[in-house]
């Protein structure tokens, strides 16, 4: 009888070890893990809230810090990666992966989830017919008050929000419908072979143009001083609305590669930057672009604004582009420790804190030699 016992515990035992392994809690739902090196892993938006900064990144993890010595990880509820922060006053929104919008009310602290859409797998799931937009990441978040506020993301998701992120509408800004007037004066047709020559296949400049993507990535968006917007993503492509974000205008940039990034400044003044070193400066919020030097081709991520159109502008291989003004040419620098940079942000004249895959530091460009 006691043996019998013993194999029934054990039995239990092992039944309840086996539907604890096998339990599995979606990333998206399970709280950020404490990690006591987490100011070292990957960082990949940065914002300041009052006196602190708070830094967001991979596997929910949310760190601030009054001086960018001292970092403090926030209790996040999810694993979700963040992608890029805003901040207005003590409100401060992360967005990133699977859809997620997270907010925070006291400066970074405690954060609740206002919105998520992961994606959907299983044998009852019809791939064909799926919406691209759902589990898509979002890239991009720009609130212009406490309770008006935007998002964008992959597959040319864009939400808006009127009260401080409690509902979250879609916004329109591409339709697979578009078609730019460039697009259709070139009438290229997708599905017609290369012309044949001599038995071999040839392909023209027209079989070689990339086409415009009819709803691309969007990957950030930028307020410029005269309150107009601009969006920039995949393959060149921009976004532009002079009513906050009720009507969108498609424009298209000189350079068909993705843009990662765009400032706003005065009037209708902004910057965009991305592929292969690729930076365009704007005075017509997109209407016309001009480019700007940079003697790199290190892929461009993030970047700030500084007074009087400067601007310091990060990515690959520890790339630092940086002006103290709009008149001035864009100096290079090499963080070789920082790794890929994704962000930035500004401290002083002679020190900026960088955000990427090596986590968080500082770095003086001016007390080095440029590259």
């Amino acid at each position: 009888m006691r043996q019998l016992r013993i194999l029934v515990l054990c039995a239990a035992i092992c039944a309840l070890a086996s539907a604890h392994a096998f339990a599995w809690t979606d990333p998206v739902d399970a709280h950020a893990e404490i990690m006591p090196l987490v100011a070292n892993s990957l960082k990949l938006g940065l914002v300041k809230s009052g006196d602190r900064i708070i830094a967001v990144g991979g596997r929910g993890e949310i760190v601030y810090s009054t001086d960018t010595t001292t970092w403090t990880q926030a209790h996040v509820p999810t694993r979700a990666t963040f992608t890029a922060v805003a901040a207005i006053d003590a409100n401060v929104w992360a967005v990133g992966h699977e859809g997620v919008i997270a907010h925070s009310a006291d400066a970074g602290e405690h954060w609740t989830i206002q919105r998520k859409d992961p994606l959907k797998i299983g044998s009852d799931v019809d791939d064909a017919t799926r919406d691209p937009q759902q589990g898509a990441p979002l890239l991009g978040v720009l609130f212009t008050d406490a309770q008006h506020g935007m998002v964008v993301g992959a597959y040319s998701l864009a939400l808006r929000t009127d009260d401080g992120g409690q509902h979250w509408i879609p916004m329109t800004v591409a339709t697979p419908k578009e078609k730019s007037a460039a697009a259709k004066d070139d009438d290229i047709d997708d599905d017609a072979p290369p012309a044949k020559t001599d038995g071999k296949m040839t392909f023209s400049e027209k079989d070689l143009k990339i086409g415009e993507e009819a709803t691309p990535h969007l990957n950030a968006i930028a307020r410029t001083g005269s309150g107009g917007l601009l969006i920039v993503g995949e393959r060149g492509s921009g976004f532009q609305s002079r009513d906050d974000g009720k009507i969108w205008k498609r424009i298209q940039l000189p350079y068909d590669g993705s843009m990662f990034g765009v400032l706003g400044y005065d009037g209708d003044h902004a910057l965009a930057f991305g592929l292969r070193g690729h930076v365009y400066e704007t005075a017509d919020l997109g209407a016309h672009w001009a480019e700007v030097e940079t003697k790199t081709e290190l892929t461009l991520l993030g970047g700030a604004a500084l007074p009087d159109g400067g601007a310091v502008i990060v990515g690959a291989n520890g790339i630092v582009l940086a002006r103290m003004n709009g008149h001035d040419e864009l100096h290079g620098f090499i963080d070789t420790p920082a790794g890929i940079i994704a962000a930035v942000m500004p401290l002083s004249q002679k020190s900026i804190l960088v955000a990427g895959e090596n986590g968080l530091s500082t770095y003086s460009p001016t007390g080095s030699s440029p590259h």
